[in-house]
């Protein structure tokens, strides 16, 4: 994983990496939500769904149906046929949309939908090509201009990052990078001057999966990269459960749920995906 990286050059590496005239979204609706739930006294939820899955209505009326049944965040899985990050259950999930013929424009349409149809912050998490191949600015424009608040780039470094840096800032989206509790001191503090929205903080090493017990670093990772002045933490990897969400709360920002919530809908389609949204919001 690209976040277990380590660069050498101590205190200097973000100020080597980074662009001078970087900055943070004034505008960011993500740290708007994140500051939203913080004042009511919960953690925001964040939910994954691959766009596409089963076929890209279907995928449409699921990511809405999270978004009405309690979701704060968004994240809209563009499916990839080398998923290197992700568990079996999502694996199984994007090649079943690649098979139903998704393209890579059709997770505008799915962003769209959420943005329009409920109040969610839409955000699209997705490995690297499928943005390069489209094109850097213009994803960054076609994103922008369906609602969509930000990419989660789980592959992308910041080290390789300047395309996506420019674009970003030219079209007011959130840089959402991966920490994980590998990454050294150095690496932390590039990726929190880096982001924008929040950082994810992978609270696992591995692969994607919703697990029986949150893993014990999360929560010094969590204080870790806050340490190194990031002002907004989710933790996502395992989460499956209201019990979960209440455990991880107490120290983070958000909650982000993946596995769980493509279960639930290859199981039982939209439906299943909103009853077991309200659950991990505790409205059910």
């Amino acid at each position: 994983m690209s976040t277990t990286h380590h660069a050498t050059g101590g205190a200097d590496l973000a100020s080597r990496i980074l662009p001078a005239d970087l900055r943070s979204n004034p505008d960011s609706r993500l740290a708007a939500r994140l500051a939203a739930c913080r004042e009511q006294g919960r953690p925001a939820l964040v939910g994954y769904l691959p766009a596409g899955f089963p076929t890209v209505e279907e995928s449409i009326e699921a990511a809405v149906a999270l978004g009405l049944n309690g979701a704060d965040v968004i994240e809209i899985g563009i499916p990839y046929s080398d998923p290197v990050m992700d568990g079996p259950v999502i694996q199984h999930a994007t090649t079943t949309a690649l098979a139903n013929g998704f393209r890579v424009a059709d997770v505008f349409r799915v962003v769209r939908a959420v943005s329009e149809r409920t109040d969610a912050v839409p955000v699209v998490m997705t490995y690297w090509n499928p943005v390069l191949q489209l094109g850097v600015d213009t994803f960054a424009a076609h994103l922008a201009e369906a609602g969509g608040a930000g990419i989660i780039t789980p592959d992308l470094i910041p080290d390789e990052a300047a395309d996506w840096f420019a674009a970003s800032q030219a079209h007011d989206l959130d840089r959402i990078f991966l920490a994980a509790p590998s990454s050294s001191r150095e690496r932390l503090d590039l990726v929190v001057k880096a982001a924008s929205g929040f950082v994810y903080a992978v609270s696992v090493m591995g692969v994607t999966g919703a697990r029986d017990a949150v893993s014990d670093v999360a929560e010094q990772l969590v204080a870790d990269t806050r340490a190194a002045g990031a002002q907004n933490v989710c933790v996502g990897l395992g989460v499956s459960r209201r019990a979960h969400v209440e455990e991880i709360g107490a120290y983070a920002d958000g909650v982000i749920v993946g596995t769980a919530l493509v279960k639930a809908l290859a199981d039982g389609g939209p439906e299943a995906v909103g009853a077991l949204a309200r659950e991990l919001a505790g409205l059910a």
